[in-house]
């Protein structure tokens, strides 16, 4: 157990704990790496992150930008505002989104095995989901199992088993 030092005053010294050049530097990297993801992302995934006012701002400004040298300036401010954002949720939805993380394949696998099964399957399959996901277009679900279903018999190419799994991403994603 270390001692606790003190001032002149009786008051307990805080330790400073030195961070170096190069780790700030690696630190901003990765902000700016986030920022620029969140550049690229659709506004309506950019509304399910809890964002400040000015990052929020800043993120939309930077789809009208186009020069280079303002987009990369751009960049570095959308960096700075992240400093003080919480970056956990952050990462949560980039790491969801990133193709090539664990997360994403486990995700898109169960996508997959909805749309079989909601295929092939009895209409439990096709209740079971509808009450997992209470926000998704019941109507519009069921019209696209329907063509899948329909399109499976007559052995022709699954235009709407991909539409299917399209829109199940897309409420997945909400």
């Amino acid at each position: 157990m270390s001692e606790q030092k003190f001032d002149e005053f009786g008051d307990p010294i805080e330790e400073i704990i030195y961070v170096s050049r190069a780790e700030l530097k690696r630190d901003m990297k990765e902000l700016k790496d986030m920022g620029e993801r969140l550049m690229e992302m659709k506004p309506s995934l950019l509304d399910k992150l809890p964002l400040g006012e000015r990052l929020r701002a800043a993120l939309d400004e930077s789809k009208r930008i186009k020069s280079h040298n303002a987009r990369k300036r751009h960049l570095g401010f959308i960096g700075k505002l992240m400093q003080d954002e919480d970056l956990e949720p952050i990462k949560e939805l980039l790491s969801r989104l990133d193709s090539s993380s664990e997360e994403f394949n486990r995700r898109f696998h169960q996508l997959e095995r909805w749309r079989d099964r909601m295929i092939s399957g009895d209409n439990k399959v096709l209740t079971d989901y509808l009450e997992q996901h209470p926000e998704a277009d019941h109507q519009h679900i069921r019209q696209l199992v329907r063509n899948a279903k329909k399109e499976a018999e007559q052995n022709k190419p699954p235009a709407s088993a991909r539409k299917l799994f399209k829109y199940l991403r897309e409420v997945d994603e909400l």
